[in-house]
């Protein structure tokens, strides 16, 4: 079995062919860069720029799985949530192969498709949780069998990957003519840093649910009150409090999961964007197994949005017997417990 999965749920046009096994022969992602000269991703900019590129996307999958339309057993794509536009085009192109070839659409939950990033790899078996962290959502899911999700907590305001953008952003990192994640760059430069030098809230502190906009105002109010020589002297620790900051929450707020759960958990996986920084996954790793708990991230790869992830829900739902028709359609608020 080989599933064309196709991910355009905001600024990434990707496609990917999995097999029946989950193992990925193919996964191609086109990163836009339209959207550099303003500072954050243009809905109407995005959905054009799926536009011109799904159709290639497309091809360059199956030429690199080499495969033909007539070896495909489907086609995953996201549904939702997401950029209306953008998952129009998606959804748009995958209903076009699926009427043009007879094989059947099967609609999948882009933050689903996180979840099984870390089933790509390795097989997990369920319950486990799932702390799912990007730039649009910072969620704790209990994970009771695939496909039956329990949301633990979530953001009450920023997302913890808005965070780290809105912060690289207030200390002026992000380069004026590139696109690129703002946590990265304060990931890169906390490596320098001491994370203790300045104490930057954690909130909700003992609740599951997450918040970071009080702590993106400490940050803010704080460099308010440098000179710019003590704001260049000092952006080591300041990215390296801000960011320990985040961690601990997270870390926190999982380990309250994990217990909460106790002893029937086959694991903890983080996912998202997010899940890149090597501090936060270390810091997870260290304190799950702690516990006797295994834990798991997926590849650097799988972990910002792509097809794989879409394709891997899709190798699933299919498995099951769980398709869609021609009449499935964008959904972009989509919830997914």
């Amino acid at each position: 079995m080989h599933l064309l999965s196709i991910e355009s749920s905001c600024d990434e046009t990707a496609a990917a062919v999995v097999d029946e096994s989950m193992q990925v022969h193919a996964n191609i992602i086109y990163s836009q860069s339209d959207h550099a000269a303003f500072g954050g991703v243009v809905p109407e900019l995005a959905s054009r720029a799926h536009m011109r590129s799904m159709v290639f996307t497309v091809r360059e999958a199956l030429r690199e799985a080499d495969v033909t339309w007539e070896d495909l057993s489907g086609i995953a794509v996201t549904q939702g949530p997401g950029l209306v536009g953008s998952l129009i085009v998606g959804v748009s192109v995958a209903k076009g192969i699926a009427m043009a070839t007879g094989k059947p659409i099967i609609g999948v939950h882009h933050m689903e498709g996180h979840i099984f990033s870390n089933l790509i790899a390795q097989k997990i078996e369920p319950p486990f949780l799932t702390l799912l962290v990007s730039g649009g959502h910072t969620e704790l899911i209990y994970v009771e069998e695939l496909g039956s999700y329990k949301l633990i907590g979530r953001t009450r305001d920023d997302a913890a990957g808005e965070a780290f953008d809105k912060v690289a952003k207030l200390l002026g990192l992000l380069p004026a003519n590139e696109f690129v994640a703002g946590g990265r760059i304060v990931s890169e430069i906390a490596q320098k840093g001491d994370p203790d030098s300045i104490s930057f809230p954690r909130a909700l502190v003992g609740h599951p649910d997450f918040s970071f906009s009080g702590l993106k105002t400490s940050v803010l109010n704080y460099v308010r009150g440098l000179t710019e020589e003590d704001r260049h002297s000092q952006l080591s620790d300041i990215c390296a409090s801000f960011q320990s900051a985040v961690v601990d929450s997270l870390v926190s707020k999982t380990v309250q999961g994990l217990l909460q759960y106790g002893k029937t958990l086959n694991a903890v996986c983080v996912a998202g964007g997010v899940a890149a920084n090597r501090s936060l996954r270390e810091s997870l790793r260290r304190e799950v197994e702690e516990y006797g708990v295994p834990f798991f991230c997926p590849d650097f790869e799988y972990c910002t949005d792509n097809a794989a992830m879409i394709g891997a829900v899709g190798v699933h739902r299919f498995s099951k017997g769980l398709v869609d028709d021609i009449t499935l359609d964008a959904s972009p608020r989509l919830k997914l417990c």
